[in-house]
């Protein structure tokens, strides 16, 4: 039935489905599982790195998780061809919003803005929607601190824990079973990496397989990005029991 209905991205089929939309969901279902946690004191992000050559100078660069703003990073499931071009709109967003108005930017609105964006090219002829999707963490004045997803057709809400990309839907079940209200920044690292040790389709994690950053407030009360060193994320695992020690360790 969808043949007659997925040349397009604007035909609706009999059933009032965007095929195409669907399409590109389903290429974020092969992608490179992430998982966000929002914490009474902060906001966790920890993705599977698909990448993991050692000729790549992982010091210099990331491959899943992105800082678009000093108050605001997210991380990444789907093809980053499109993930680059979303991030870059973002962060002139952002910037836009800083020079007119001398304040960062609120968080809500921001992601409101991208998934607009987004939206646009599930509506209009000649176009493909996004094949990404995001997990924002941020924190401003008006709802502290905020844990935002979105997918390709332009949909985004606030969530208190979610999962993107590869078995996302056996990561949402795990989050909603061990989720708690009052939990922690360092319950929510743990929380994190227990669920993607179990979703993952490597059997051992390693630093050299994972992501992790943290949104959180220093003591001034600034906002804080923290992408984690291998050697923390190692540490973390080995006490986590998660990983088995190397010689190096």
């Amino acid at each position: 039935m969808s043949r007659r209905y997925d040349s397009r991205t604007t035909i609706f089929s009999p059933e009032g489905r965007l095929y195409q939309v669907e399409y590109a969901m389903e290429a974020i279902s092969n992608a490179g599982a992430a998982i966000g946690v929002l914490a009474k004191d902060g906001v966790v992000l920890a993705a599977e790195k698909r990448v993991t050559s050692k000729l790549l100078a992982t010091t210099k660069s990331t491959e899943k998780m992105y800082k678009i703003d000093d108050h605001l990073a997210c991380a990444v499931a789907g093809i980053m061809a499109d993930a680059n071009i979303l991030i870059n709109t973002a962060r002139l967003q952002a910037q836009r919003y800083t020079l007119a108005y001398q304040e960062p930017m609120p968080v809500e609105q921001l992601v409101q803005s991208l998934c607009d964006t987004k939206q646009g090219y599930t509506q209009f002829g000649g176009l493909r929607p996004f094949g990404v999707s995001f997990l924002f963490a941020g924190h401003d004045s008006n709802f502290g601190f905020q844990l935002y997803m979105s997918d390709p057709s332009g949909n985004y809400g606030g969530w208190k824990a979610g999962a993107i990309g590869a078995n996302n839907q056996a990561a949402q079940s795990m989050l909603k079973q061990d989720y708690k209200d009052d939990i922690t920044r360092e319950e929510a690292v743990q929380l994190a990496l227990k669920v993607l040790s179990k979703t993952m389709d490597s059997t051992t994690l390693s630093a050299e397989k994972l992501e992790l950053a943290e949104v959180s407030l220093t003591a001034q009360g600034e906002v804080k990005y923290q992408v984690f060193s291998a050697d923390d994320l190692n540490k973390m695992l080995l006490t986590l029991g998660i990983t088995q020690p190397t010689e190096e360790s």
